[in-house]
């Protein structure tokens, strides 16, 4: 007699499928929620209870939000820090993995154990001094400050390192008897192979960039150099009546964009990078 098992039970089936759309619309109702509210007039933003629906749409929100503020500015300052940001953290996070991964060098465990304990750290305590290195340097209000600190990170190192492990070396020894460098080994071979973990590592670090807020907002003063996080910060009144809803919804609608268009691309390689990159062979 066949056993049955729970994907063989059509009840089960459904009870599964019911579980992942009601989950689906739990997670997608406070985007829907955003979006409405940037189409609604301010009056309806506050009442009760909340609009959800609406059949006249208030495009000049964003017509608004444009006036109010320079978010073209803040949509550029946040591309260009995101940006180089993920490429340079990407590219020097490959470079250190395969160091830990292929490379013999003296105490090299007892490093990476090191890299390891930097994660423990909470991102914050990091601030106060990593705010006096910036003045020292003189970086204050800059693109540098808002850059450089985020280049290099033991998560990146970690994720790469593991990826790396799992490559056959047999590959790279044939790399080698064709004549290869090491340089070359790591750029013509080791670093394609690793394409999915690169673009889990680059979503996870263009995400985060982007998001950022706590130390553009320390670290700038000029509303040039403001990023999109702190710019919305700056459209929410003081008081709830203050606000002007639809066009604080209307920022936070675009600043979204970037970052799905950013997973859409990635998203091939994104689950198998973080699956594999993770499992030690």
């Amino acid at each position: 007699m066949k056993s049955k098992t729970l994907s063989n039970l059509p009840w089960a089936a459904s009870a599964v499928w019911l579980l992942l759309a009601l989950g689906a619309v739990l997670v997608m109702t406070p985007f829907w929620v955003m979006l409405i509210t940037s189409l609604i007039e301010p009056a309806q933003a506050t009442q009760k209870p909340p609009v959800l629906f609406t059949t006249v749409l208030h495009w000049e929100n964003y017509s608004r939000l444009f006036e109010q503020v320079p978010m073209i500015r803040y949509l550029l300052n946040s591309l260009l820090v995101s940006t180089i940001t993920t490429v340079m953290h990407v590219v020097l996070c490959a470079m250190a993995a395969y160091g830990f991964s292929r490379l013999d060098f003296p105490y090299k465990n007892g490093v990476f154990f090191l890299f390891l304990i930097t994660l423990m750290i909470p991102p914050y305590v990091n601030i106060v001094p990593l705010f006096f290195l910036m003045k020292t340097f003189h970086w204050i209000d800059t693109f540098w400050a808002l850059i450089v600190p985020g280049l290099f990170g033991a998560f990146g190192v970690f994720l790469l390192r593991q990826w790396f492990n799992g490559l056959p070396v047999e590959l790279e020894d044939a790399a080698r008897i064709d004549g290869c460098n090491p340089w070359q080994i790591f750029w013509r071979v080791a670093l394609p192979l690793a394409t999915p973990a690169l673009a889990a590592l680059a979503i996870f670090i263009f995400i985060f960039s982007w998001n950022s807020f706590m130390w553009p907002l320390i670290i700038t003063h000029s509303e040039s150099m403001r990023t999109l996080p702190v710019g919305i910060a700056a459209l929410q009144g003081s008081f709830r009546n203050d606000t002007d809803w639809p066009v604080l919804m209307a920022a936070s609608t675009l600043s979204i964009i970037p970052v799905v268009i950013a997973f859409l691309l990635g998203q091939r390689h994104f689950l198998k990078g973080i699956l594999m990159g993770s499992v030690k062979e």
